[in-house]
Order: structure tokens, then sequence, then C-alpha cells
């Protein structure tokens, strides 16, 4: 809903500096309205990143919770049960060390992308907070300009 309000006021913005710059001709502040629309395309972009690496750590985490399913189900099973993987339509029949074993580095494995996935998370938001701010100062800088203008 904030966003939806955000894009509303954004085009409000927008066409009311079109008609001041159409009315007073001004050229700087059609300049800062190119880095301003610039800026916004990049917060967009970096908005829609941030989704598909959301996205990627949902999947991780589901992954991660099936695998320690896995892990405490086979870790109560006796040393001497038979454990078979399947492979395509085929039950292969796989010592159970050896199924822990790689249950234990799929656990790892989805751990450490979950970790580098939150890193990059973590930088993308803190880059779309930096276009943001980019975003208002553009944007009373604008305000300033308009102001300016109206009074000449």
């Amino acid at each position: 809903m904030g966003e939806l309000f955000a894009e509303v006021l954004t085009e409000i913005f927008f066409f009311c500096l079109d008609h001041f710059i159409k009315t007073f001709g001004m050229g700087s502040i059609a300049k800062t309205k190119a880095e301003v629309e610039k800026v916004l395309q990049e917060a967009q972009a970096m908005k829609q990143d941030i989704g598909k690496i959301s996205n990627q750590r949902i999947n991780l985490h589901a992954q991660l919770s099936e695998n320690q399913i896995v892990e405490q189900e086979l870790a109560l099973l006796k040393d001497d049960a038979e454990v078979f993987k399947l492979i395509g339509p085929v039950l292969i029949k796989q010592d159970l060390l050896e199924a822990r074993g790689n249950v234990s580095k799929r656990i790892n494995f989805i751990t450490s992308e979950m970790k580098r996935i939150d890193d990059q998370m973590a930088l993308l938001e803190k880059q779309q907070a930096t276009k943001e701010n980019q975003l208002m100062e553009l944007q009373i800088k604008l305000q300033k300009l308009a102001k300016q203008g109206a009074v000449q």
C-alpha cells in the first residue's frame, strides 16, 4: 500500500514538474528531473533484485528444513539399518554413514548459501536506502529550483 502511494505521489510530482518546466522553461530543473528519473529507475531495479534474492532465500530455507528432517530421521536409525536412495525411478541401496554424510554436507552447503544471500540482500538494501536518500535530496533540490523560478 505504501509503495503504491509513493508511486502515485512520484507521478503527481513529475506531472506538476513537467507543467512548471513547460510554463517557465527551466533548463536546470529539466536536468535535475532527469537525474531523479535515473535514480528512481536504479532504486526500482534494486527492489526487483531484492525480491528475487528473497525468493531464493525462501527456497533455500525450505530445502534446509527438509534436509534437517532427513538428518533427524537418519539419526533415529540403528547402524545396521538399510537405507535406500531414489535415483530416477529406481531405489538404490546406500550405506547409512554415507547417507548421513551426504545430508550433513547438503545442510552445510545450504547454510553457507543462505549466509551469502543474506549478505547480498543486506548490501542491496543498504544501496537502495542510499538511492532513496539521493531521490529525496533531488526532489528537495527540484522544489527549491521551482520556487526560485516562480519568484523570478
